[in-house]
């Protein structure tokens, strides 16, 4: 029997729907009664984890899963290791850099050395602005960042966006994208090589999903 880590959040439903797509049904996770964090399938085959999105790669890099679904925002920032199998297509979002639609700066790199910048996303922060030459200091914030230009604490924020409606709603604006991220597939990587659980068989089922979904 494999064990899959799936993500709590907005990547669970489409996460849910594509191993349904390959046989697997996990969807008692979306039952609003149920506080089930493990729970089998059906076909007593597989059974699933219920995770933060940020502890699925550790899950699945210690061995207590061997599959995982996780957006590419938090395989960049905590570089776990396992193996990335397949781009899945949905949970598109983008990690940028916003700051006050009031702000005279319309680029990253226009930003003053030494500013302040706030993220939650501390290691792809850190790195963007490495790769800019540019020397920040960068803020962790956990909850709201957008507070941060808005208090005044941060000039700039490094954050996920999906829709904009956040930062708009906020007084901010996007000046500079670091990456697209979607949602993958990962692996442990030594249940992958050994081919445990039949691991090769449902990756390609799941691959050949994903890509008919598109």
């Amino acid at each position: 029997m494999i064990t899959v880590a799936l993500p709590k959040g907005a990547l669970l439903t489409d996460s849910i729907r594509l191993f349904k797509t390959v046989g697997l049904d996990f969807s008692a996770f979306l039952d609003s009664g149920t506080r089930q964090l493990q729970i089998e399938d059906p076909t007593k085959t597989a059974k699933a984890l219920l995770v933060r999105a940020h502890d699925v790669p550790v899950y699945v890099e210690y061995g207590q899963a061997q599959l995982g679904i996780v957006g590419y925002d938090v395989l960049r920032e905590k570089a776990p290791q396992v193996a990335q199998l397949a781009d899945l297509q949905f949970g598109k979002c983008r990690m940028s850099v916003a700051v006050r639609d009031s702000s005279p700066y319309r680029s990253a790199v226009e930003l003053p050395p030494n500013c302040r910048v706030a993220s939650k996303f501390v290691r792809c922060a850190r790195e963007y602005f490495h790769s800019l030459d540019l020397p920040v200091e960068i803020v962790p914030l956990y909850g709201s960042v957008e507070l941060g230009p808005i208090t005044g604490m941060s000039e700039a924020i490094v954050d996920l966006v999906s829709t904009g409606r956040t930062l708009r709603e906020n007084g901010l604006v996007e000046i500079d994208t670091l990456y697209v991220s979607t949602s993958r597939l990962i692996a442990h990587p030594l249940s992958y090589r050994l081919n445990s659980g039949n691991l090769h068989s449902w990756v390609e089922k799941l691959r050949e999903a994903s890509l008919a979904a598109v």
